[in-house]
């Protein structure tokens, strides 16, 4: 092979392996994938919940409960789990939900009533009494039959004066007598429902004390009692008020048509 030949070929094969070093350095390495973390393993806890709505006053029997997971760090003191009560849905079956339930919250003992006896019993506040008074079927005495059961209202008494009759004057007096009294149930019902706003009956069931039972009791003997719709906003305030069953207010006398305040005798 001639001379010339054999230069043109060595300079051909340095210029390859110069190109061959040059794509070489120019490799960048192969990228690691990012190892995959697997999210942490949250504990769960069975915790019994209402398998659907249960309104105040259900009777709870087996379909209505059902066991669910959740997270052990939220399950608070009143829950009922599987692990510490491996009966209770058992031991739920027949109670009476003193509120209501949304499907899936979880059961509370403390929402529940163990009773024999009637539903206005079990739902009843401890040291309550259950007293029925006779209201208008049309309203008129209560709000115009806008009052509805868990409502807050305040008795007032109008009652005639009998010194005042003995003499040339008829003289109807009205008093407050008791404020903040919960409102059980108007006739038969016990709850609104279906987006009720107007419930009318003969009767309104109120949760009193002895002592202002008694007093409801001989007012509607010798009077009649009405019902003043509190607002939900002064509902609460007056709960300790008339405790014993004792007006606090003012007496307002009217006579021929004209109102005017006096102070208690």
């Amino acid at each position: 092979m001639k001379p010339a030949r054999l230069a043109v070929l060595a300079i051909a094969l340095l210029a390859g392996g110069g190109a061959a070093l040059l794509i070489s350095g120019d490799d960048q390495p192969a990228v690691q994938p990012a190892a995959v973390v697997p999210p942490p393993v949250v504990a769960m806890t069975d915790v019994l919940v209402a398998a659907a709505e249960l309104p105040m006053g259900q009777n709870i029997q087996a379909p209505d409960l059902r066991w669910q997971p959740w997270p052990s760090e939220a399950v608070t003191t009143g829950y009922i789990t599987r692990e510490n009560a491996p009966k209770g849905m058992e031991e739920i079956v027949g109670s009476i939900a003193r509120s209501s339930f949304l499907a899936g919250e979880p059961i509370r003992p403390q929402k529940l009533a163990r009773s024999d006896g009637g539903f206005m019993a079990a739902i009843l506040p401890t040291g309550m009494r259950a007293v029925a008074i006779n209201i208008d079927t049309a309203g008129s005495n209560t709000a115009g039959g806008f009052i509805l059961p868990n409502d807050h209202v305040d008795i007032i008494r109008t009652y005639r004066d009998e010194d005042s009759a003995r003499g040339t004057t008829d003289t109807q007096l009205s008093e407050t007598l008791l404020q903040d009294v919960r409102v059980l149930a108007i006739g038969q019902v016990v709850q609104e429902k279906n987006g009720n706003t107007v419930v009318t009956g003969q009767t309104a069931t109120l949760a009193l004390t002895p002592g202002q039972a008694e007093t409801v009791t001989l007012a509607q003997k010798v009077g009649q009692l009405s019902l003043s719709l509190r607002s939900l906003v002064d509902s609460g305030r007056s709960a300790d008020a008339n405790v014993d069953g004792r007006p606090e207010t003012a007496l307002t006398v009217v006579r021929f048509g004209v109102a005017k305040q006096q102070s208690r005798r």
